[in-house]
This record gives structure tokens, sequence and C-alpha cells, in this order.
């Protein structure tokens, strides 16, 4: 294992949920914030930001079940449920009755649910805000990479004789074509990915992880009434280059959501802002949460 990844596993531990063991990391001071990282690999492409974050809030964060350093039963359902109810198990333990959220790529679907239930009352915490940041926010928008439909829509024994055959060579070639073009991978960050990817046989079960993606249109309508319904404060930070989810899907977001906080940033950032871009991904962040400070204040006054 890479020592920059085996680095990243030291900084956390392990807690038993729902009979699988679940990895996090928690650490900093002040408010709670919570971050939600993207498929198909784990809480490691916040390295960049981790450091700034930590020093203003107290972060929690995890890798799904399924992905990264959490166990990856084989035999298993995926569902945004299921993660939804790892993240309220968590909190619950931690006894975090209010947090932010800062979430990515399949991160923004597991907002968009916890949202919803923030609506319905049914989580164990509330929501003080929520940012979302190049994820699969409208289906109808949403242009997947053709090794996720490949992978993800394929009969399931295709599917999954295709993880087990992916080679390094054609997963980096689709990284690398969501990435800018002046802000591409480095072969040491393709590797990491590599390595993180295939911790505990993780690929071998990529294509049941990646079949959320198509999932997500069984949850539209609730999902996008609830982020135009809600008094969460919200925002989009955008990588515009994405070919997924950059600039059309900001587009979509303003038509979508009421008073939209949109916040794109250098038009060639791809996919990953936070890999990408960290200093232009915590400027936008640092300059959301103290415009929804300055807006409870001048509620308050």
């Amino acid at each position: 294992m890479d020592k920059d990844v085996f680095l990243w596993q030291q900084k956390g531990k392990y807690l038993a949920v729902f009979g699988h063991d679940i990895f996090y990391i928690q650490e900093g001071k002040g408010p709670n914030l919570l971050i939600l990282h993207g498929y198909p690999y784990n809480t490691f492409e916040w390295k960049s930001v981790w450091n700034k974050l930590t020093q203003n809030y107290n972060v929690l964060t995890f890798d799904y079940l399924g992905m990264g350093f959490s166990d990856k039963p084989k035999n298993h359902v995926y569902s945004f449920k299921e993660h939804a109810e790892i993240v309220n198990y968590l909190l619950n333990y931690f006894n975090i009755k209010t947090t932010h959220i800062l979430s990515h790529d399949l991160g923004v679907s597991i907002a968009q649910e916890l949202l919803a239930r923030d609506k319905e009352g049914t989580n164990t915490f509330k929501m003080q805000s929520l940012v979302y940041m190049n994820g699969g926010l409208f289906m109808d928008t949403y242009q997947p990479r053709f090794i996720q439909r490949l992978l993800s829509q394929s009969p399931a024994p295709i599917g999954k004789l295709l993880s087990k055959l992916l080679s390094k060579k054609k997963l980096d070639q689709a990284i690398k074509s969501v990435f800018g073009p002046t802000t591409q991978p480095s072969e040491l960050l393709l590797n990491q990915f590599w390595d993180i990817l295939n911790h505990k046989d993780g690929k071998a079960i990529a294509y049941l992880i990646g079949r959320l993606v198509f999932d997500k249109v069984n949850h539209q309508e609730r999902w996008i009434t609830a982020m135009q319904t809600t008094e969460v404060p919200m925002c989009f930070i955008n990588g515009p280059f994405d070919p997924n989810s950059g600039i059309h899907m900001a587009n979509r977001y303003k038509e979508l959501i009421p008073n939209p906080n949109v916040k794109l940033l250098n038009k060639e950032i791809g996919h990953w802002p936070q890999l990408e871009d960290p200093e232009g991904v915590l400027t936008a962040y640092f300059q959301f949460r103290t415009e929804i400070n300055t807006e409870v204040y001048q509620q308050n006054s």
C-alpha cells in the first residue's frame, strides 16, 4: 500500500455498524462538519483540503460500506437508504445533534437522501447547511461515463465479470477523462486510487456500488422536492469542465432551485475540485459559511 494512503488509514478507526466495520476519521475543533466522498474511492479524496477544514471545524468523515477501508460484502444490496442510516448511526454514536454537510459525487446523492429525511423529520440530527460539489443531482442532466454504464447497467453476472476484468489502464483513462486539461492526476494519485479500490478486493464489487448511479432515478421527485422546499442553506460548488456534472449541472441547478447559490471554479477545473483546485474549493466553501452566518445574524438582529 502507498505510504500516504497507509498514513490516511492510520488516521482513522473502525466502528461496527449494522454488522459491518465502517472506517471513519474524526478530527478538529469547532462547528460540526460531515464530509461525504464520491465513487469509486474513499475519504482520501479530501486529503488536500483536510488540514484547513479541521483547523476550523470538528470534521467527521467515513468510507461508505463497500468502499475504501470499510467492509466490502460481496453478496449485498447497496442502497441510499442504508448509506443514510449509517450516517445517522455514526452521528448518533458521536452525539452529534446538528451538523453542516459538504458532499461530492456519490456523496451528493446521499446528502439529497439526508435532506429529504430532514424534511420528513426522520434523521437523528438537524442539518445546518448543505454543500454539493460535482455530482449527479439531476438525472435528466447527468452524463455518466461509458465505463459507468458498462459496469452498472449490464446484467449482474456480466457486471461482476467486467469488474474483475477491469484493468488499471482502463480505469486510469476514465479518471483522466473527467479531470481538467491543466489539472490531470499524477501517476502517484492514480496508483493511490488503485490501491484504495483494490483494498479488501473492492474492485470485484465496483459494479454493485455503481448501480446506485442509476438507482437515483427512483428518488428524483422526492429529492428535488426537498431541495426546492427546504429551509436548510444550500450551495453548489462546481468544477465547470467536468463532463459528467460540470457547467451543465450548475445551469440546471439554477433552473430548478429557488434562490440558487452556485459558486463556479476556474473554467478548466473538472470532476475532482478538491484535488484539482483545493484552494478554490476552500475559498468557495468558507465564503458560503460566511454568507450563511451573516444571514443568520441579520435574521436575528
